[in-house]
């Protein structure tokens, strides 16, 4: 479904949430929620995720409501959804209750695909979130996502603010955010040139390479600047990222050719010849550790740490960490504040 497109229906008794975008996946849900809570604003709601979940609780849940009302259950990650608990979902569709919303929230791919088509069968409505893959599409994306908090913004805005922070949805999301809370609500190339040197380059960029050389203080006191300021944890989680994964890419080619790095990995030569530098001191299974670090870092800042704030230090800290027992590193001491 393209981004501009209208949503289904919010209170169809059976829902489908598919696609790869997570971002998008979340807000189908939400919109799904948050038109529940208007019809119903005593509703009764339940949100359960499909790994390991025991058929016995799915089927307390869906079970008729003594008390009356409307009721909501959301089951996630149906994808990975135990085969048993498949067929209860199933045998549900046949009758399901006028009572009750259910939406199953499914990641995409062909897992478990008999069990969306039973519910297409069934009428459930559904809300496509496919993987944005077209540069035009993320252009739609960014300027709805301004106008979503009360901006616009120019094309050249957009295409600059797309090579400053990438294609991830969240990031994109809240840069578009914290540009409208900063420039107001118009948007030019100037603007996001400023807000990129103000947070990406000076901040979450910063973090990196300093990460990356193995400068553990440093790194730790720009990462602390950047929290002070408000800069979003998904910009500095995915500035890391994309600093740890550039240079494991560069230093797993085995040649120092600028242009022939740039013409394989499809990277402007000014960044091949950043990460170059950045890869040096590294070893190749310390930098594969280094992106399940920076892994692990991206799911945290995304509400799986209960606190963002200390999963970006203790990442900076683990890289700094591994780079230094590559054999590389300035070390550095440095108080944490957690």
């Amino acid at each position: 479904m393209p981004p501009t497109a209208a949503p289904p229906p919010p209170l169809s008794r059976l829902r489908l949430v598919v696609g790869e975008e997570e971002l998008l996946r979340a807000r189908a849900a939400s919109e799904v929620r948050a038109a529940v809570r208007r019809m119903d604003p005593d509703s009764e709601e339940h949100e359960l995720a499909a790994l390991g979940l025991p058929v016995g609780q799915l089927a307390d849940v869906l079970a008729p409501s003594l008390f009356g009302g409307h009721r909501l259950v959301v089951v996630t990650g149906v994808h990975e959804a135990a085969g048993a608990l498949v067929d209860s979902l199933l045998s549900y569709a046949k009758d399901p209750d006028p009572e009750l919303t259910l939406v199953l929230v499914h990641s995409g791919g062909k897992r478990n695909e008999a069990l969306l088509k039973a519910f297409r069968q069934a009428g459930a409505a559904e809300d496509e979130c496919p993987k944005l893959v077209s540069a035009g599409d993320r252009m739609t994306f960014v300027r709805n996502e301004v106008r979503r908090v009360g901006g616009k913004i120019t094309p050249d805005a957009a295409t600059a603010l797309l090579e400053a922070v990438g294609n991830d949805l969240r990031s994109l999301s809240a840069a578009a955010s914290q540009l409208v809370s900063d420039f107001g609500g118009s948007i030019d190339a100037d603007a996001v040139a400023r807000f990129h040197r103000g947070q990406a380059e000076v901040t979450g960029f910063t973090v990196a390479e300093r990460v990356l050389v193995g400068d553990n203080a440093g790194s730790i006191e720009m990462l602390r600047w950047a929290l002070d300021r408000g800069v979003p944890h998904v910009l500095l989680a995915d500035a890391i990222a994309d600093g740890v994964r550039t240079a494991a890419r560069v230093a797993s080619l085995g040649t120092t050719n600028i242009g022939d790095l740039a013409r394989q990995l499809k990277m402007p030569p000014w960044k091949v010849k950043k990460a170059q530098a950045q890869s040096r001191g590294w070893t190749i299974p310390a930098l594969q550790q280094a992106i399940g670090v920076a892994a692990e870092l991206n799911a945290d800042v995304k509400g799986v740490a209960a606190s963002a704030d200390y999963a970006l230090e203790r990442a900076v800290r683990r890289i700094v960490e591994l780079r230094t027992a590559a054999g590389g590193g300035r070390g550095g001491r440095s108080t944490s504040r957690y």
